[in-house]
């Protein structure tokens, strides 16, 4: 419930009212692999009381008796997934023998995780100092499974007596995590072995030393790199976000539009804003007609110099370029404006408008004329814009923002159904942004608003079991469904062929499995991008995806959630707010570091975490333990709070741009409305912060909150009719 603090906020395990109810989860409506497990068929038959994929969000030390009640029920499926669970989490606690027993013979029962199980069983053996069994499992690893992915792992342990077991996996597995761990020890006695570089820059993103692999190929080696080695140097520093050393890497890769595209991008990312220009322009004189990345090397180039010498490019995208068209005709408009030419720019705004109406540009045109008029007083003409942009732009970015002051405006007309009617349809149809929850508060629903969420101490009830994922063999989604995450990362390391151009459902596995071992930066990134697709068959699938609850339950996941509760408790802040902020501050990574030093989950600088830690008594602490970051963090947040009359709002903004910036903005613009406010604030990243905490916020809320979840869910049946 969203009810006023208590001393302790309700967290309760159990099945996720909010993935059960909301409408946008609804049936899946692919399968890739044309098939759904039977193990998914027959687990769908199960008490959900004593099915153990429902017990994949608990603890060990909770699961366990659960664990050993299901397999007491007998011979089925889920008593030989209960006592691999049980087997692994007792391996992991170091009761290396009572994993030996649940593990005996299960191999022959349980034939989709076979191999695996014997890896199990290697591993306690040697847990328990029995070299003997612990040799015969690996090598019956071999021999009974030696084309199954977990056979790297019997081929890095033997190869510590034989070094040939790690030739055959470089071999036969280069991109499993135990071979690149070989290529990492074969590196450390010689450090110049180019064909295991190119093995860790090509499979190794996980190794904390990557960055260190990229550079030693990149300047020690440049002479024995082909262009295709280049090309995959190139995305690995792309991936790292090192788009400057990314752009040099590129410059030698295949000549194609795309890298083309990512050479001139990269210089301009890296502050090398001429090379960049001569870069576009070579991209366009080499590929006149290269599609997509001639397009935005168009459109990139007419950005980066003179506004007369601008024109030609627009012109030549207009001209060549349909699905660019609409974007290059609202900036010729810009431009014919800034160099006096009004009547040519009003006749191209109306052009765009009556032969684009749908189009991306022409919703942006919308907007921008809505804001001037409001800008102005002009609320009806405001307000007109905004709605014929939600009628004729719907799938717009800037749709969900329109539809709320479409809200906004109907109020300040007097329109109060008006207002109610786009407050309404701003939730429905665009569930999970911002401008959904200051809809809903605009609509009086107990979400809490910026002068009272901090005072909520809202239920958060933990999920229950998994979706089937949508591609890979059946043995990644066993592992998978039966929470055996780091497993089933390493299956995926090897099934993941296609890293530079993935598609939809190979990214959405990714996305889903990253974050299950924890990498919620890149994990977090994978599935929220799959928004960027443009093809009308990929756009589908990602809808589809969208409709899975554990799409949702990924992107907002609650890792650290007992450090968190404890330390709102102790600052009373709301602990849904603060987790909101630490996903935008960090994606919950605790050692990540900004450029300027920003450090762990709360993103505490220095000097800060210095500070905070004096006025605490805190003696000792390390910003990247979660512990301590939590604790300084909460500090800070309880912090801007006051000094704002808790209105968080004005405290999340100050966490991000300091208490000097938001007073200013204060004294600026005044503050007689909290939503005009924020749209004022000049900076845009403190804007696009401040709008994505809230929007977290929300999101929690939906996803884990039974009376939000309630309410959404009647929302939609009321509109349904």
């Amino acid at each position: 419930m969203l009810k006023q603090r208590i001393t302790k906020v309700s967290i309760l395990i159990g099945v996720s009212t909010g993935a059960l109810l909301l409408g946008i989860f609804l049936p899946e409506l692919i399968n890739t692999n044309k098939r759904i497990s039977q193990n998914a068929i027959h687990n769908q038959k199960l008490n959900p009381d004593l099915d153990v994929t429902n017990f994949v969000s608990l603890p060990p030390q909770q699961r366990r008796s659960k664990l050993e009640v299901a397999i007491n029920k007998g011979e089925s499926l889920n008593t030989r997934r209960a006592r691999y669970m049980l087997a692994s989490d007792l391996l992991q606690q170091g009761e290396a023998e009572l994993a030996i027993a649940q593990l005996q013979d299960l191999e022959s029962e349980y034939a989709v995780l076979a191999p695996h199980i014997l890896v199990k069983k290697a591993q306690a053996y040697e847990l328990i100092g029995d070299t003997e069994k612990a040799q015969q499992a690996w090598e019956e690893v071999l021999a009974t499974y030696p084309e199954a992915v977990v056979a790297a792992e019997a081929l890095y342990v033997l190869g510590k007596q034989k070094l040939e077991y790690w030739e055959q996996a470089i071999a036969k597995f280069p991109a499993h995590p135990a071979t690149v761990k070989i290529a990492q020890e074969k590196l450390k006695a010689n450090p110049n072995q180019l064909q295991l570089l190119l093995l860790i820059a090509k499979y190794g993103f996980h190794v904390p030393e990557y960055s260190n692999i990229l550079e030693q190929l990149r300047t020690k080696h440049p002479s024995q790199l082909s262009p295709e080695d280049w090309e995959m140097i190139a995305f690995g520093y792309w991936e790292k976000q090192d788009y400057g050393k990314g752009a040099l890497a590129y410059k030698k890769a295949p000549k194609t539009p795309k890298n083309l595209y990512r050479y001139a991008r990269g210089l301009w990312l890296g502050g090398k804003t001429k090379k960049s220009r001569q870069a576009y322009k070579n991209l366009i004189n080499q590929f006149p007609k290269g599609g997509e990345y001639t397009a935005l090397g168009l459109i990139r180039l007419s950005r980066l110099v003179d506004k007369k010498k601008a024109l030609p490019y627009l012109d030549r995208l207009i001209a060549n370029f349909p699905s660019n068209t609409p974007e290059a005709m609202l900036d010729k408009s810009k431009l014919l404006d800034k160099l006096d030419s009004a009547q040519s720019a009003s006749l191209l705004r109306q052009q765009l408008l009556s032969n684009y109406n749908n189009s991306d540009a022409a919703a942006q045109l919308r907007w921008e004329l809505a804001k001037k008029a409001a800008a102005g007083g002009n609320f009806q003409t405001a307000w007109k814009w905004a709605q014929e942009l939600t009628k004729n732009n719907p799938d717009s970015k800037l749709a969900a923002q329109a539809g709320f002051w479409v809200g906004k405006w109907a109020q300040q007309l007097g329109q109060t159904e008006e207002a109610r009617k786009a407050f309404e349809y701003t939730i429905l149809r665009y569930p999970h942004s911002y401008y959904s929850w200051r809809a809903a508060v605009m609509l009086g629903w107990p979400v809490g608003d910026f002068t009272t969420v901090r005072a909520l101490s809202p239920e958060v009830v933990q999920t229950k079991g998994r979706n089937p994922l949508p591609f890979g063999s059946e043995a990644l989604r066993e592992l998978y469904q039966i929470g055996q995450d780091k497993d089933a990362w390493k299956q995926w390391q090897v099934e993941f062929e296609d890293r530079m151009n993935p598609s939809v459902v190979q990214q959405y596995t990714d996305g889903v499995l990253r974050v299950g071992v924890g990498d919620n930066l890149d994990g977090i990134w994978m599935l929220s991008s799959l928004s960027q697709r443009e093809k009308p068959e990929e756009i589908a699938e990602y809808k589809a995806l969208k409709k899975k609850p554990i799409y949702w339950q990924t992107l907002y996941p609650f890792p650290y959630l007992n450090t968190i509760v404890k330390w709102s408790n102790q600052r009373q802040l709301n602990t849904v707010l603060v987790t909101a902020l630490i996903r935008q501050e960090s994606r919950f990574m605790p050692k990540i570091k900004s450029v300027v030093g920003a450090t762990g989950l709360m993103q505490i600088m220095p000097q800060t975490g210095k500070e905070t830690a004096n006025k605490i008594n805190l003696v000792s602490y390390d910003l990247e333990n979660v512990n301590d970051n939590v604790n300084l963090g909460t500090y800070y947040l309880d912090f801007t709070h006051k000094e704002y009359q808790n209105n968080s709002m004005l405290a999340v903004a100050s966490y991000n741009a300091g208490p000097n910036a938001v007073s200013s903005w204060l004294k600026r613009f005044g503050f007689n409305d909290a939503d005009a406010f924020v749209e004022k604030i000049p900076y845009p990243e403190t804007k696009g912060y401040v709008e994505s905490v809230f929007e977290n916020y929300w999101n929690y809320l939906q996803i884990y909150n039974p009376e939000i979840a309630q309410l959404m869910a009647k929302h939609y049946a009321k509109h349904k009719k």
